[in-house]
């Protein structure tokens, strides 16, 4: 689907649909614990559907409903006592890289030989950190492309508990699929992390998240792990809080013009992209928060300044709307993970901004942006088929001289189906 977007002030409230990081892992606990659980607060985007999927497939069984959803977990022990150790057990993984990385360890605890496929770009993202696990448990693997020419990844054997060292720089993923699955097992373990960690407070959710469901791990300065065998997933109810990798499309929105409050919003979050509020801070953003909601004001006029992508990846394409209309000449750093997203966002934030009118100038590692007073709109712009450089294209639309039009903009439900939706109720002028 294509759209065409008119300049417009947006005004009103919006309510941030729940976190996907909070959801995909509450879900992963929910499905390995001993009991049901009732998980409040999910919105089912197609990436939460993935998980979903994944974990049914694994013998979880899963009801939705309106606003929550209801569990019922493994049972591990009795599921093990029945395993077709010859059963192949499909695990389809959409476009989602959190449940890939996420099932690859854990789904090795029940089934012995799993597949699992990946479409879209999933299969450029890099699993190698998982073959040297593989190696250790002796899990033989192979990585081909089935009949329909989808990525897939097929494995054979049970994961052992032991000592395993990871490389913290390439994704935080590897981290949380491990600290999922070693508690599970029948010893102790311990996880290494070697180098700088990509998105370290990815992995505090993942601990804050398992802490919650019972299971505990001793964290050494985010270095060592210390994990105790044998333990059991536990919780009878659990709510996801709002999500402020979505919250920051209209946070933004309203630090460039809009006059928006957002609700849903836990001020105190641990989510990384909670950042978003001190950079836009930073940035000279009118920002007032209280019990309603997080409000942003139009009378602001952004600054530039440097942002550091490496905690924050998938706040920079909205961040790089900001900054080109700022004040000055901004530096966006160590950003070269955006390369292996849905798309190469890096190359697809330069390219579809400058066709709006942004001075913008993509790096190997880098974006520099020198603000300019208004784009100027009236072409034609791609989503690359990724659902945050689409969102990120509608709210640049508001501040355009000349309307704009957006191709393949149904990406949106990989991760906040209803954003249209939203952006209608404030205000934007949309049509197909």
């Amino acid at each position: 689907m294509n759209l065409y977007i008119k300049p417009g002030v947006l005004n009103g409230c919006v309510k941030i649909p729940s976190s996907k990081s909070f959801a995909h892992r509450s879900i992963m606990c929910a499905a390995f614990s001993e009991n049901e659980c009732i998980i409040d607060n999910v919105s089912i985007s197609d990436d939460i559907k993935a998980t979903i999927e994944a974990v049914k497939s694994l013998g979880a069984e899963v009801d939705i409903f309106d606003h929550y959803i209801k569990i019922k977990g493994l049972f591990l022990n009795k599921i093990k006592d029945n395993l077709s150790k010859d059963k192949l057990n499909i695990i389809d993984c959409n476009e989602s890289g959190s449940t890939l990385r996420f099932m690859i360890p854990a789904a090795s605890v029940v089934n012995k030989r799993n597949c699992f496929i990946m479409r879209g770009n999933l299969g450029k993202r890099p699993l190698d950190v998982y073959f040297d696990v593989f190696e250790k448990s002796n899990i033989k693997y192979k990585y081909e492309k089935n009949e329909y020419g989808e990525d897939t990844l097929v494995t054979d054997g049970f994961i052992k508990p032991g000592e395993y060292t990871i490389p913290g720089n390439i994704s935080s993923q590897f981290i949380t699929g491990l600290l999922f699955t070693l508690p599970l097992l029948d010893g102790d373990s311990i996880l290494n992390v070697t180098g700088t960690i990509e998105s370290k407070s990815y992995i505090s959710i993942t601990l804050e998240v398992l802490k919650d469901f019972g299971i505990e791990i001793e964290n050494i300065d985010f270095k060592k792990f210390i994990i105790k065998g044998n333990q059991r997933y536990s919780k009878d109810r659990y709510s996801v809080e709002g999500d402020f990798s979505q919250g920051a499309f209209f946070l933004c929105a309203g630090a460039i013009g809009n006059s928006i409050s957002v609700e849903g919003l836990k001020e105190e979050s641990i989510q990384g992209d909670r950042i978003v509020i001190d950079i836009l801070k930073n940035m000279g953003a009118s920002i007032n928060i209280d019990r309603e909601g997080i409000n942003m004001y139009t009378n602001s006029e952004l600054k530039s300044t440097i942002i550091d992508a490496s905690d924050c990846p998938d706040i920079i394409p909205i961040l790089s709307v900001c900054a080109s209309v700022a004040n000055g000449k901004t530096e966006i750093i160590n950003a070269g993970r955006l390369r292996i997203k849905e798309c190469d966002r890096l190359h697809a934030v330069c390219s579809e901004l400058s066709k709006l009118g942004a001075d913008i100038t993509e790096k190997e590692n880098s974006i520099i942006i020198t603000g300019v007073n208004s784009l100027k709109g009236g072409c034609e712009v791609w989503s690359h088929k990724d659902h945050r450089i689409c969102m990120m294209l509608a709210i640049a639309a508001t501040l355009c001289e000349e309307k704009i039009y957006i191709r393949d903009v149904e990406c949106i439900s990989k991760s906040y189906p209803n954003f249209f939706d939203d952006f209608k109720k404030l205000g934007g002028i949309i049509y197909e």
